[in-house]
């Protein structure tokens, strides 16, 4: 973290702190600082020591007099840079900020803090509100995410714009998703069940016009024929739950945008137990769930002209008597015979019957699904770039230009046949594993065989559904802290996933 230093305005005492009226978060660029109505930012920032170089983005010094006055820098040369690297900056300034004013402490909690949006009222809104969230579940102060909770508990800074803006409005919808599917994916897998998770949604989406909630069950599931989505949840005494969320934002006879997302709420690795170490990050692996159902809410709530229908495969993954076992096979929703020759690659198991369920049942033109699907994406892109295995190069190129945007940035991988021999090669049509070389993509060809129509019924025919694969599980955590975002679970990529959806309804 950039450390903080505090300037007092001269004649003024610190105990000014409990009669302020007034807390400002201003970006400035540190080489052409402009004041703003309610600030005299030039004047501030120029009492403050220069050094040889500009100061870096994002840090921040803090004012105290009879208003609070936080500027955070835009770094150097801000306004030479490109459009989408603009935003970035003003996310980074914006955050640094708001998280310097929430780390005063109790006296400015409750307290109104505005906002100047004047550079980018959308990156504005997102960092303030991803910056001002701070997850935890102790009792003193009582926390805003305690489940037993029966009234909301207000947000320690109240964030207002300096001005009014549509777009700002905008920004806090895709923050306030970004939150819930962090807060989803933080909660511990003993209070977010594959049930609670149903719950949850629903309550989210009540009163939200032109949506429909549909809770499966397990009936439902054996009925279709889901049988590697039930293979995996054998285990465990939790029932499994489908849940499909639907928005009809255009007429009934436009094809749908499907989302699908996996939602294991706990993965122990069944009868393939895990090591023991950092097991409970396994609470997150319903992160796709989280994003897509919470991207789902936001697209709502932005009334966007698409229509939408999100498919969630809820489980847990525990080595029950009763458990998958190494070397079992099991027949898929479409024919096809699986070998789960390791139980700990159950997220492909739950998404190969969601997956043929989506492309038949709905007929989508675009169909995206979004799980913490293997260790193998985490090693080869880290935490700072999302997998994507695609059968698309204009999905592709949307997908990549959305995250761009959001910064909350994709990677293209290989989607090659060349890998097949990997997960053909037993006893049944599919193996669930191909062996550590390449383990993510022989997770995506996996999926791909459960895709209806991704491949052109004629060569050189476009395919009937244009379906991407987004590996998020080296994007799930945040092990360091960034500007606008503490370390712990980040609830990627559903501000792409927004801007994705934004994207389609504006052809």
């Amino acid at each position: 973290m950039l450390a903080r230093r505090l300037v007092l305005c001269p004649g003024r005492s610190l105990t000014l702190h409990r009669t302020m009226s007034s807390i400002y978060v201003v970006p400035v660029d540190p080489t052409a600082p402009k004041a703003i109505q309610e600030v005299d930012t030039e004047k501030l920032w120029s009492s403050v020591p220069v050094g040889p170089k500009p100061a870096k983005v994002g840090t921040t010094h803090v004012f105290y007099g009879d208003k609070i006055v936080a500027l955070s820098s835009l770094g150097d040369k801000f306004a030479s840079k490109k459009p989408v690297e603009k935003r970035e900056l003003v996310r980074k300034a914006v955050g640094s900020a708001v998280k310097e004013v929430r780390n005063i402490g109790e006296g400015v909690q409750g307290k109104e803090v505005a906002v100047d949006i004047s550079l980018d009222p959308h990156a504005a809104a997102v960092a303030a509100h991803l910056a001002l969230y701070n997850f935890n579940l102790k009792t003193s102060p009582e926390s805003l995410f305690d489940p037993r909770n029966k009234e909301p508990v207000p947000e320690n800074l109240n964030l207002k714009p300096l001005g009014d803006s549509k777009e700002w409005n905008e920004g806090v919808i895709y923050a306030e998703a970004q939150n819930l599917a962090r807060t989803l994916t933080e909660l511990p897998a003993n209070v977010i069940t594959p049930t609670a998770f149903t719950e949850r949604i629903k309550a989210e989406f009540a009163g939200i016009p032109d949506t429909t909630i549909i809770v499966r069950d397990e009936a439902w599931a054996a009925e279709k024929g889901m049988r590697t989505f039930l293979s995996v949840t054998k285990g465990t005494s939790e029932p499994a739950k489908f849940l499909e969320i639907h928005y009809n934002g255009a007429p009934n006879d436009v094809p749908p945008l499907v989302f699908v997302g996996k939602g294991i709420t706990f993965d122990s690795g069944g009868i393939s137990i895990k090591p023991g170490a950092g097991m409970k990050l396994m609470r997150g692996d319903m992160g796709g769930a989280a994003a897509v159902a919470s991207a789902a809410l936001a697209i709502a709530k932005l009334k966007l002209p698409i229509n939408l229908v999100v498919l969630t495969p809820l489980a847990e993954n525990l080595p029950g008597p009763s458990a998958n076992k190494p070397g079992d096979i099991v027949y898929a929703m479409n024919g096809k015979s699986v070998e789960i020759d390791n139980t700990d690659a159950e997220g492909r198991l739950v998404l190969s019957d969601a997956l043929y369920y989506a492309s038949t049942e709905f007929k989508p033109k675009t169909l995206v699904d979004v799980a913490t699907l293997t260790g193998a994406m985490d090693v080869a892109l880290g935490e700072v770039y999302t997998g994507v295995f695609t059968n698309s190069d204009t999905l592709w190129e949307e997908l990549y230009a959305a995250g761009e945007r959001e910064c909350d940035r994709f990677w293209r991988m290989p989607l090659s046949e060349d890998f097949g021999p990997q997960i053909y090669s037993s006893n049944a049509d599919l193996c669930n594993t191909g062996g550590r070389p390449g383990g993510s993509c022989t997770a995506a060809l996996f999926l791909k065989s459960f895709v209806e129509g991704v491949e052109p019924a004629e060569e050189g025919e476009e395919p009937k559904v244009r379906w991407a694969h987004v590996d998020i599980a080296g994007t799930m955590e945040a092990t360091r802290p960034g500007p606008y975002q503490e370390k712990g679970m980040t609830g990627r990529s559903t501000r792409a996933l927004i801007e994705f959806a934004k994207s389609l309804s504006q052809y």
